[in-house]
């Protein structure tokens, strides 16, 4: 019993919270003098950062897996956190304000989230290919065929203009279209996937695959938490009028 309230009194206080933001900072600061100097950072865009994690030594990521245990403390000690305003609060009348922070927690909690699929699922791909290509961009058979480059030249031979029509295939029929542009990649299916670099003799496209699970959920974190703090803010200019 006395174990329980000690685990609860521990994830309901605020000096967990900034305790732990605290240890959070410090880890960090450490990851900016480690990262630098250590080769095998290089290729932790291009996998998973768990898959990446496993393979690794500790003595290089040991601020990683520590900064994921503090996440995962202030994500509960924000669950907990919530529950208790809301609980104490709740004859508030003015329900804007009592659920403006929960908003706020909502948002933070998302973006928790997200980051933690992007962890497990997200990667980065860099191919070269040509018009009739084929790239299997995933584990469930979904195919990228580049139908047409179509390259704009001027006068003197300068590229002016360009657009990489695409089709996604799922054995082998097509059931979606799409064409890249400058500034405006191809954003299905939860992947990203643009233009790095461009030739026109012979016509040949470096496409840079990006496949981020957690995106959606990040946008909408970071639209809650705004949201949040912008009611919250409101709320208070009013009450000190």
């Amino acid at each position: 019993m006395k174990i329980i309230k000690r685990l609860t009194g521990f994830f309901f206080s605020l000096s967990t919270t900034l305790w732990f933001l605290g240890l959070l900072l410090l880890l960090l600061f450490a990851g900016a003098f480690i990262m630098p100097g250590t080769q095998e950072f290089q290729e932790l865009h291009s996998i998973p950062l768990f898959d990446w994690l496993q393979k690794q030594p500790l003595k290089i990521t040991w601020w990683l897996w520590g900064l994921t245990g503090i996440l995962a403390v202030l994500a509960l000690n924000t669950i907990f956190c919530s529950i208790e305003s809301i609980v104490r609060k709740r004859k508030v009348t003015q329900w804007l304000l009592l659920i403006s922070p929960q908003i706020i927690h909502i948002g933070f909690l998302f973006m928790i989230f997200a980051h933690l699929l992007s962890a497990i699922g997200a990667s980065q791909e860099l191919v070269v290919v040509r018009e009739g290509s084929l790239v299997k961009i995933s584990d469930d058979n979904t195919v990228l065929k580049i139908e047409d480059i179509n390259i704009k030249i001027d006068y003197y031979g300068y590229i002016t203009g360009w657009a990489v029509s695409v089709e996604y295939l799922s054995d082998g029929k097509t059931f979606l279209k799409d064409i890249i542009k400058p500034n405006n990649p191809s954003v299905q299916m939860g992947f990203n996937i643009n233009v790095k670099d461009i030739r026109a003799y012979p016509e040949a496209v470096l496409l840079q695959i990006n496949r981020e699970p957690g995106a959606l959920w990040a946008l909408t974190g970071g639209i809650l938490f705004m949201a949040g703090i912008v009611t919250l803010i409101i709320l208070k200019i009013k009450l000190e009028r």
